[in-house]
C-alpha cells in the first residue's frame, strides 16, 4: 500500500480535476444551457469529486492535521485550476497566478512549521 500521505495527495488531485470541471466546465460547455441544466450537470460530476476527495480527508487526516490538510487541499486546487484556466479555458497566463502560488507557499511555510 501507498504512503498514506502520497495516497492522500493522489486522491486530492484527482478530485480538484472534477471539482474544477464541476464548478466552472459548464461556463465553456453549457453556455447557452438554462442555468439548472448546468447545475444538474455539475453536481453528477461533482459526485465523483466528492468519491475521491472525502476518502482523501479520511486517509490524510491521520497522517496530517486538519489544518495542514486544508492547506494542502488549496495548494492542490491553485495547481489544478491554473491549466485548466489556460489550456481548457483558453484564459491568459497572468502574473497574478504567480502571486496566489507565492502567498500560498506562505501559508504552506506556516501550517507546516514544526
Amino acid at each position: 500500500m501507498s504512503h498514506p500521505l502520497l495516497l492522500t495527495t493522489l486522491l486530492l488531485v484527482a478530485s480538484n480535476v472534477f471539482m474544477t470541471f464541476a464548478w466552472y466546465g459548464h461556463l465553456k460547455n453549457f453556455a447557452s444551457s438554462p442555468w439548472y441544466v448546468a447545475a444538474l450537470l455539475s453536481w453528477g460530476i461533482a459526485l465523483f469529486e466528492y468519491l475521491l476527495q472525502v476518502p482523501a480527508n479520511r486517509i490524510g487526516y491521520g497522517e496530517l492535521d486538519l489544518g495542514q490538510l486544508k492547506i494542502l487541499q488549496e495548494v492542490i486546487t491553485l495547481a489544478v485550476f491554473v491549466p485548466f484556466a489556460v489550456f481548457y479555458m483558453g484564459q491568459p497566463l497572468k502574473l497574478d497566478y504567480l502571486y496566489a502560488a507565492l502567498c500560498l507557499l506562505g501559508a504552506v511555510y506556516f501550517i507546516f512549521r514544526a
